[in-house]
């Protein structure tokens, strides 16, 4: 009985299949424009070779973070309805590590790179270059990271030393 049932799924898996592969235009998702493909067709190294122009410091982000990331990562980025962006610090070698921007995370690169393309959740890449800048370095002065003051742009931010880098081994080398 149970080979029946096989050999009955497979002839209907492979009649599928065939009917799908006979149709060289499935109709499937829509083309993509050059130009909409552009603005997410790029990649930021951790040495920050593939950053955009703009910049932005803390006390900026400050008000980009109000915005748009509050909601979801709650006041000073600790009590939000997700991730938690803020803490961690030392926690990692303890039995409840918390893996956090600033506690987790090598390279502030990455930080920029994610809130370019994925945020804010509700119109991820809509924010303008300056505001991801400086909504990166809000975040980052949270974690201590950097002075609320200090301008991040794409010569600054690859210089940020995150506090997790040493802890991770990579086969790319930002040198």
């Amino acid at each position: 009985m149970f080979t029946r049932k096989a050999m009955a799924v497979s002839v209907l898996y492979l009649l599928t299949a065939q009917i799908v592969m006979a149709d060289d235009n499935p109709q499937l998702g829509e083309n993509v424009s050059q130009a909409d493909l552009a603005v997410v067709d790029y990649t930021i190294m951790p040495n920050g070779e593939g950053l955009p122009d703009g910049s932005g410091t803390a006390a900026e982000g400050a008000k980009v973070y109000q915005d748009n990331c509050l909601a979801c990562h709650g006041a000073g980025g600790k009590d939000g309805l997700n991730d938690v962006l803020v803490g961690g610090h030392g926690s990692l070698t303890t039995d409840r590590p918390r893996k956090t921007v600033g506690s987790y995370w090598p390279y502030a690169t990455t930080l920029f790179d994610y809130v370019h393309r994925a945020m804010p959740y509700q119109a991820p890449g809509s924010l303008s270059n300056d505001d991801v800048y400086a909504v990166t370095a809000y975040i980052l002065y949270l974690n201590d990271v950097v002075d609320e003051n200090d301008q991040l742009d794409a010569d600054t931010l690859p210089d940020v030393r995150m506090p997790n880098r040493d802890n991770f081994v990579w086969a790319y080398s930002p040198d």
